[in-house]
C-alpha cells in the first residue's frame, strides 16, 4: 500500500486545478457588446462639440456634416491658425488620425482630446457619418 505524502497530495491538487484552468480557458467568451455610438459621442465629445449646426459653437465647432467638410471652415468658429490654413477635407481616415492625435495632424491645434482605442474612434466616426 502506498502512503500519500503531503507533497503527492499537493501535486495531485495542483494537477486538478491546472486541468480546471485549462477547461475554463477553452470556454468561449461571450460576444462583445457593440459600442453605443451616440452615448460615446455624448460622453467623449459633446462637452466641446454640438451636433446641431444652429447651436452656438462651444470650445470646438459643431460636428454635424463634418464628414466631407473642408477643415477649418465652419462659419462663426475661430479656428487655430494651423487649422484655419489647413487644406484638406474631413474623411474617415483624417478623422481617425485627428482623434488619435490632433497635434500630429495639425501642429498647434488646440484640441487636447486623444482616443487611443481604435474601436472607440471607429464608433465616434461612424456616429459623425450619420450626422451628414
Amino acid at each position: 500500500m502506498m502512503r500519500r505524502t503531503s507533497t503527492s497530495i499537493g501535486l495531485a491538487f495542483c494537477s486538478a486545478l491546472l486541468a480546471t484552468d485549462i477547461a475554463v480557458a477553452q470556454m468561449a467568451l461571450p460576444a462583445a457588446k457593440p459600442l453605443d455610438e451616440a452615448t460615446l459621442f455624448k460622453q467623449q465629445c459633446a462637452t466641446c462639440h454640438a451636433i446641431n449646426l444652429t447651436d452656438p459653437p462651444r470650445q470646438g465647432p459643431p460636428l454635424a456634416k463634418v464628414v466631407g467638410r473642408e477643415a477649418g471652415t465652419h462659419e462663426g468658429f475661430l479656428y487655430s491658425p494651423g487649422l484655419a490654413q489647413a487644406h484638406f477635407v474631413w474623411d474617415e481616415s483624417r478623422l481617425d488620425a485627428w482623434i488619435t492625435n490632433p497635434q500630429a495632424v495639425v501642429a498647434g491645434s488646440s484640441m487636447a482630446y486623444r482616443q487611443p482605442k481604435p474601436e472607440v474612434r471607429a464608433a465616434i466616426i461612424n456616429y459623425l457619418k450619420g450626422l451628414n
